[in-house]
């Protein structure tokens, strides 16, 4: 579609994509990714607040998260992005709801677990399936910015058929095999 930089989400999808070409990681990545998203929100619940509102919703760093999260999808795809925004509200409106109820002291330990349990599925993903270490070692920013939107994505594309524009998988498809050719070249020079 001719975006460049920041809002290319063909090189986004592209590079998360040469990551996960292995199906049992893409599927453990799609029961992980959103649960490690919404329980950082319940974690952030407990940071300083600007204004709380009267029913226990508050603006902080869980707020400016999820703002930001769900702009940034938007300006990659609009019908997508919706979506993936949509998502990313719910669960700061869920998150605040679950931590509110909880407390801080639950809370935390509620998260630990989850976070323990959710990466290291995608660990086991990455090293027992994919044979390749996680997207975040070379570019954490775009990883975890990136990585709830490249599965919705994904689940978009396997259950729907959806494409953000005509062209843009086959595109992606050629991009990731260019990638994934490249890393593997440069893993036999390692070797040899």
């Amino acid at each position: 579609m001719g975006r460049t930089g920041l809002f290319d989400l063909e090189s986004h999808f592209a590079f998360h994509g040469a990551y996960h070409s292995n199906r049992v990681n893409i599927l453990i990545h799609t029961l992980f990714v959103w649960p490690i998203f919404f329980t950082l929100l319940v974690l952030f619940y407990f940071t300083p607040s600007l204004y709380n509102f009267p029913n226990g919703f508050r603006l902080n760093l869980g707020f400016a998260f999820t703002v930001i999260y769900a702009g940034f999808y938007v300006c990659l795809d609009k019908k997508a992005g919706s979506v993936a925004a949509l998502l990313c509200v719910l669960c700061w409106v869920q998150s605040t709801l679950l931590a509110s109820r909880l407390g801080f002291s639950l809370s935390w330990k509620v998260v630990l677990a989850a976070q323990l349990f959710c990466w290291t599925g995608q660990f086991i993903g990455h090293g027992v399936f994919e044979e390749r270490a996680p997207a975040f070692l070379d570019n954490r920013v775009q990883a975890f910015l990136m990585t709830p939107f490249f599965v919705l994505l994904e689940c978009l594309q396997s259950v729907f058929g959806y494409e953000p524009y005509q062209g843009f998988h086959a595109s992606v498809e050629e991009k990731i095999e260019a990638r994934i050719k490249e890393w593997r070249d440069k893993k036999q020079k390692k070797i040899t």
